[in-house]
């Protein structure tokens, strides 16, 4: 007999019903978890591993940006991007080619489409360079360039060992209850939509009689 339509072909496995809960045959269908806790130990143990091999460089690596991913469902989050542009490293008074001996990613081809993201990312990079310090490449006195950071501030350094060098900012959406205030009371929504898109409307019949009036004046 066949289906009634152009439908999936059933080819369903009712195994945990089918007579094999009870006794040893029962094992063949569980899947066991015994070595979490030993992966979990192997995880920290190369995080550490990691930060050694870096040190005295932040763990996470390079300082990323933040950047808005794409498409209206996912455009209101932060996540960290590829790189800063070259705007957001010239208001923060960065030179391009120093940004990448000092930790910082760069990215050509990103743009900057707003205001907002370009200010906050320069100051993401004011606060990572008033917190940068920087070891000179060798020991003795001539190996100390311009910009490194005095060797009486490198004792008992710290190392930066967070997922982010500089985590990004969780705004709380939860919003607390209060009072409503008289002005939200006496305003009102409707009102106020309705003279927009009326004056929407008219904002072409008032263009016409602003230029007709001013060209009579004229």
């Amino acid at each position: 007999m066949g289906h009634g339509g152009n439908n999936v072909i059933p080819n369903v496995h009712f195994r945990k019903i089918n007579g094999c809960q009870a006794g040893r045959k029962n094992r063949v269908f569980m899947r066991t978890w015994l070595n979490q806790a030993g992966r979990k130990k192997r995880r920290a143990n190369a995080r550490k591993a990691k930060a050694a091999k870096v040190f005295p460089r932040p763990a996470a690596g390079q300082l990323r940006p933040l950047v808005h991913p794409p498409t209206q469902r996912y455009n209101m989050k932060l996540r960290l991007g590829k790189g800063f542009t070259l705007e957001e490293l010239k208001e923060a008074k960065i030179p391009r080619k120093m940004a990448k001996t000092i930790g910082i990613c760069v990215d050509h081809r990103r743009r900057n489409r707003c205001q907002e993201s370009l200010q906050l990312n320069v100051d993401r990079l004011k606060l990572y360079m008033s917190k940068l310090l920087i070891f000179p490449k060798k020991s003795g006195k001539k190996a100390v360039r311009k910009g490194d950071t005095p060797r009486s501030e490198l004792q008992n350094v710290a190392q930066n060992t967070l997922k982010e060098i500089i985590p990004i900012p969780k705004e709380s959406k939860r919003i607390k209850a209060r009072a409503i205030t008289g002005e939200e009371k006496e305003q009102s929504a409707y009102k106020t939509l309705k003279k927009a898109r009326t004056a929407a409307h008219y904002q072409g019949d008032r263009i016409k009689k602003a230029k007709a009036a001013a060209a009579k004046e004229g």
